[in-house]
C-alpha cells in the first residue's frame, strides 16, 4: 500500500500571491529575492557560502518552473534544468492571515475563513487588564516587554532585567500570537510551560492563535540563546483536519518537529521532536523507516523560518537550503514504488524584506515518487489541494475543500 511523506520548509515562498498587497507585501518573494541577493554577491558573509544559490534537486522536481509560474520569472542566477523529474505547481492560500496554522491547516485540507485575534501595535501591545489577569493567574509580579518585537532581539534587551527579577518577557508579532521568553534555569522549563498552558485559556475568548514558549539560557545579552524547548500551544483546528481523517480510517500519521503542536495534538499517531533542520532531517528519516502502509510522515523543517527568515539572514537563509537540498537523495534512497513526497511550505518569509514578519506568498508544491508522472500542473487556488493529493494518494474519503493535483 501506498505512504505519504509531507515536508513543510517553513516560509519558503515564491511570491505573487494576488492578495499579498492587503497584506503589505506586494513584492514580497522569499526565493526570489535570496537568489538575487546570491547572484550578486550580497549573499556571501564569513564564508558560509559564494556565488549563485545552487539548489539542484530542488529544481530538478520542479522548484525553478514553480516560481516561475508563482511570479513570472526565474530567479536570478539560477539555470533553468534540462529535465524535470517531479510534479510541480504554484499555489494560492485562501485562509485568513498569513501565520503558521493557517497554513498548515490549510495544507492539511482545512482553510481559515475566519479572522484571528491580533494585538495592536504601539507601545503597549497587551492590555492592563490582561497583563494584570496574567500575573494574578500565573502568580508573577509583573511582565517584561509587553511589545512587537523579534524574539532574538527582546531577549539580548531585556534577558538580563528578566533574570534579576524574575519577570517573563511577553511579546507579540504581526501574528496571532503571544510569546513568552524566560531562562530555563532562573525561571524554569517547567514553569514556563505551566505559564503558556495558563495564558493559553486566558486568551481564548480573544482567538488567539498560538501561545509560544520561547525558552533560552545564558548569562548576559552577549551570549544569550534560544533552545530547543520551544513548545507551541495552539488553538484546534475549526474541523477536522486529514490527519484527524487518516486516524478515524486506520491510518497512522508521524508527526515529526513541531507538528504535533502547530495542530494541538489532535490526529497525531507518533510524535517525534528534534532541534534545528538537519536533525529533523535525521528524525524523518527515521520516521520513514517506522512508516507503514497507508501512513503519512509530516515534517515541519523550522529552521528556514526562526532562524533566517524571521532575523532576515539572507546568507543562512541560502546556506540553509542548499544543506537541505544536498541531503535529499537520502529522502529518495528511503521510498517504495507507491510512495510519494510533496515539499511545500506554509507562507513566506522574504529576509529581505521590511520588518521581520511573515510574507503572503504563493508557496511551491514539488511532488515526487517513482510512480508519480512529473510535469505542469499549473497555479493551484488553495493549499487544501496539497492535502486532498495525499488524501487521494492513501484513498481515503476526500475532503470538503481542494482537490488533488495529481
Amino acid at each position: 500500500m501506498a505512504r505519504a511523506f509531507l515536508f513543510v520548509l517553513d516560509s519558503f515562498g515564491i511570491g505573487g500571491a494576488p492578495d499579498a498587497g492587503h497584506y503589505g507585501d506586494l513584492g514580497a518573494n522569499t526565493l526570489g529575492h535570496i537568489a538575487e541577493f546570491c547572484a550578486a554577491g550580497a549573499g556571501d558573509r564569513n564564508g558560509l557560502r559564494a556565488g549563485r544559490l545552487q539548489v539542484p534537486n530542488l529544481s530538478s522536481l520542479g522548484l525553478i518552473h514553480a516560481h516561475r509560474l508563482a511570479s513570472g520569472s526565474v530567479p536570478d542566477g539560477m539555470e533553468i534544468p534540462g529535465k524535470v523529474i517531479g510534479a510541480y505547481a504554484a499555489v494560492t492560500e485562501i485562509s485568513r492571515g498569513k501565520d503558521t496554522p493557517s497554513g498548515h491547516w490549510e495544507i492539511a485540507g482545512t482553510p481559515v475563513m475566519f479572522d484571528w485575534g491580533y494585538f495592536p501595535a504601539g507601545d503597549e501591545a497587551f492590555s492592563p487588564e490582561l497583563v494584570a489577569q496574567i500575573c494574578q493567574v500565573c502568580e508573577l509580579p509583573g511582565i517584561l516587554g509587553n511589545c512587537h518585537a523579534s524574539g532574538t532581539e527582546v531577549i539580548a534587551k531585556l534577558g538580563e532585567e528578566h533574570m534579576k527579577t524574575g519577570k517573563p518577557i511577553c511579546y507579540t508579532s504581526s501574528d496571532s500570537v503571544f510569546q513568552i521568553a524566560a531562562h530555563e534555569r532562573t525561571f524554569g522549563l517547567d514553569r514556563l510551560i505551566a505559564m503558556c498552558q495558563d495564558v493559553r485559556t486566558i486568551l481564548d475568548p480573544l482567538n488567539i492563535g498560538r501561545v509560544i514558549a520561547r525558552p533560552f539560557v545564558g548569562t548576559s545579552r552577549d551570549n544569550f540563546e534560544r533552545t530547543g524547548n520551544r513548545r507551541d500551544f495552539s488553538v484546534p483546528p475549526p474541523e477536522p483536519t486529514l490527519l484527524d481523517r487518516l486516524v478515524a480510517e486506520d491510518h497512522s500519521v508521524h508527526a515529526v518537529g513541531k507538528i504535533g503542536d502547530i495542530f494541538a495534538h489532535q490526529g497525531i499517531s507518533t510524535l517525534t521532536k528534534a532541534n534545528g533542520n538537519m536533525a529533523l532531517f535525521d528524525a524523518t528519516l527515521g520516521a520513514m523507516e517506522q512508516a507503514g502502509d497507508g501512513d503519512l510522515v509530516f515534517t515541519n523543517f523550522v529552521d528556514f523560518d526562526m532562524l533566517y527568515g524571521h532575523r532576515r539572514d539572507v546568507p543562512g537563509y541560502a546556506a540553509a537550503l542548499e544543506a537541505f537540498d544536498r541531503r535529499l537523495p537520502e529522502i529518495a534512497r528511503k521510498m517504495r514504488l507507491d510512495d510519494m513526497v510533496i515539499l511545500t511550505a506554509d507562507h513566506g518569509c522574504d529576509p529581505t524584506w521590511r520588518g521581520t514578519d511573515h510574507t503572503r506568498e504563493r508557496v511551491p508544491a514539488l511532488a515526487f515518487g517513482p510512480a508519480i508522472a512529473p510535469g505542469d500542473r499549473g497555479i493551484l487556488g488553495s493549499f487544501a489541494d496539497i492535502g486532498e493529493t495525499v488524501a487521494a494518494h492513501l484513498a481515503i474519503t476526500p475532503g470538503k475543500h481542494g482537490r488533488s493535483f495529481l
